[in-house]
């Protein structure tokens, strides 16, 4: 069963897609966007269809500001509060997840929202070229297990760096931040995603 709707909240209207498998679930996935796409990138739409599969409801969020048109993205406390008032509508147990921007609004809300975990998709350890400005606290203080899926291309971190900081790390080899290998890597991005995917979904049934 699927449902999209727009929700109010705090920052004006945000948009939720709601997928439910059928029968009983095993809890519902909230799944975050990146800080200039929205809910419909591949790999959130890869890990929907793998938790679906296997009982879990998921729901995808569009940020308001995403609804409005804009790509910047809202100031972090502005995203993180509509994240927590559309968590608060959810039946649990809650799975959190997100792209990028959406790893990290996922890693600070975690606790608050009373999340079983956190399923991080291309977490971006820190800018470009920047890796100064690491972002390893958000990741360290979600305060719940983390999974972290990264390519080992990825220019905001790749696997191996963020190994170095957090155990929990599986590297999608030759994936850049949206999971994309190059031709010379010998692999399609459908067989990433679903790799991605698979990922996901035994660590999150071997937690539930």
């Amino acid at each position: 069963m699927r449902n999209s709707v727009t929700v109010q909240t705090s920052r004006g209207a945000a948009r939720l897609h709601a997928d439910r498998p059928p029968g009983e679930t095993s809890g519902t996935a909230l799944l975050f966007h990146g800080a200039g796409g929205d809910s419909n990138a591949a790999v959130l739409l890869a890990v929907r269809d793998a938790l679906l599969a296997t009982g879990w409801a998921v729901a995808r969020l569009d940020q308001p500001y995403r609804v409005a048109g804009r790509r910047a993205p809202d100031p972090a406390h502005l995203l993180d509060a509509v994240a927590l008032e559309v968590a608060a509508t959810l039946e649990g147990p809650l799975l959190l997840g997100g792209k990028s921007s959406g790893a990290r609004v996922a890693c600070r809300v975690a606790t608050a929202a009373g999340a079983v975990g956190v399923v991080a998709l291309g977490f971006p350890l820190h800018p470009p070229g920047r890796p100064e400005r690491s972002r390893a606290p958000e990741l360290l203080g979600a305060g719940v297990p983390v999974l972290v899926v990264q390519g080992s291309r990825d220019t905001f971190g790749t696997a191996q760096d963020v190994r170095a900081i957090h155990g929990d790390v599986h590297e999608i080899a030759g994936g850049d931040h949206s999971f994309v290998p190059r031709k010379a890597d010998g692999r399609t991005a459908r067989e990433c995603l679903d790799e991605v995917a698979a990922v996901v979904t035994a660590w999150v049934q071997a937690r539930t």
